[in-house]
């Protein structure tokens, strides 16, 4: 089954907790804390299968969570990292935010990505010894893995797209020119799904064909197959516009031709101005008597459009059609890659600064979203890391916070854990 739009949610592993332990060994008097710390949470990863061309693995499963890390040990002991959640994808899937729309990542061309990292494992509770708080009992808990939940959005990667209506002979002409096979037969229907097809010229010159579903009038609105395939030829660099020219099917090619620009330039119109190739199809069936070439050919030129005559079913003029392509394809840009939309938060400069104090007990207590998250990116241990974090709790109102819920000068606050007397 042909999927090529879904949408999933995903969410990294937590960190593991670190540990409150204390060395205790026999003839040792003084063993001090000896917690170890948690264990990364498994990352969120995407890659490419180039083996592949439908997201149908995420057609029944939407849900995607990685392993938490292991909690950390007694003895120094670290906790286990746990390992990444790895989804395969295929080429030219793009990545969106589900509440957006934007774009997180183009997956083609290009490696591994991770696209929700895993917590930080917390620390245990030797890190927090000092020489004035020799015996902590208290150690730091894992941070949260992050979590997205995205639409993935198959957009082939060809060079070339094949329009026309049903049963103008696109896939006929994709038959002929390529290794492809697709269904073919003497009875009017349409393609059900886009197909590629690898065009070969010589060992170091070829392209990639695809055979869009047929379009009928009406198909950037959502009638027909149109709408739901003709997102794989966004990228296309050029089009080769396919009709009957024959009579058999319609006796105006240019009207089949202005209905498929008009659908086109609905979807897009950047889409509707790529360059065209007008493969005028079923050439060795043609009526006189039913199309006027020269009517054709004269509209053909008004509109600056490439035009040759073949015949997918006789091989008249096929080698033409390649080698023309090929030769327009050499002057045209690459394929289109889409550029990152998405604004991840910054630690340091939170879009959501929301903070709650509690006092409990004399101790006030400080919780935030965003400030736990950043409290995973300082190390407590260090004097320049410290005062970064004082600076961006001040900035961005955390010391407000606290002065407006009534802490002063020598009472202790708490950030997860992390306890430090409150100084004016």
């Amino acid at each position: 089954m042909f999927i090529d739009k879904v949408k999933i949610y995903t969410k990294a592993g937590n960190g593991g907790n670190g540990c409150v332990s204390f060395r205790r060994e026999k003839y040792v008097s003084h063993g001090g804390p000896d917690g170890g710390d948690g264990g990364k949470g498994g990352n969120i990863v995407l890659r490419i299968d180039e083996g592949t061309n439908t997201l149908f693995l995420y057609k029944n499963k939407k849900k995607f969570i990685a392993q938490n890390g292991g909690d950390g040990m007694s003895g120094k002991m670290h906790g286990k990292n746990a390992e990444d959640l790895v989804l395969t994808v295929p080429p030219g899937t793009v990545v969106r935010d589900a509440t957006t729309g934007a774009v997180i990542k183009d997956m083609s061309n290009c490696g591994d990505y991770i696209l929700c990292k895993g917590g930080k494992g917390g620390w245990g509770n030797r890190h927090f010894a000092t020489p004035t708080r020799q015996i902590p009992r208290f150690a730091k808990a894992g941070m949260t893995g992050e979590e997205h939940e995205v639409i993935l959005e198959l957009k082939m990667l060809a060079d070339v797209g094949l329009v026309g209506l049903p049963s103008a002979g696109k896939s006929s002409v994709l038959a002929a020119i390529s290794s492809a096979h697709p269904k073919v037969a003497a009875y009017h229907f349409t393609t059900l799904s886009p197909i590629l097809g690898v065009v070969t010229l010589s060992e170091n010159r070829s392209f990639v064909c695809a055979d869009i579903p047929g379009l009928i009038e009406g198909a950037s609105e959502g009638a027909g197959l149109g709408l739901d395939f003709l997102r794989h030829i966004d990228r296309c660099r050029m089009l080769i516009h396919v009709v009957d020219i024959s009579g058999t099917e319609s006796t105006d090619p240019v009207n089949d031709i202005e209905i498929i620009t008009a659908e086109l330039e609905k979807y897009s119109p950047s889409l509707a101005s790529r360059p065209r190739i007008v493969a005028a199809n079923k050439i060795d069936a043609h009526n006189p008597d039913l199309v006027d070439l020269k009517k054709f050919e004269k509209y053909i030129d008004e509109k600056g459009y490439e035009l040759i005559y073949i015949s997918a079913a006789t091989g008249e003029n096929i080698v033409d059609l390649i080698k023309l392509t090929y030769e327009k394809l050499k002057l045209l840009p690459p394929l289109t890659l889409y550029e990152k939309e998405y604004k991840e938060d910054d630690p340091a400069n939170p879009s959501d600064k929301t903070v709650t104090v509690h006092n409990k007990n004399g101790v006030f207590e400080v919780e935030g979203e965003w400030l736990y998250r950043f409290m995973g990116n300082i190390n407590f241990s260090d004097r320049e890391s410290l005062m970064f974090f004082q600076r961006i709790l001040r900035e961005n109102g955390v010391i407000d916070a606290l002065e407006a819920a009534g802490c002063g000068e020598g009472d202790t606050v708490s950030i997860y854990d992390f306890e430090f007397d409150f100084i004016e």
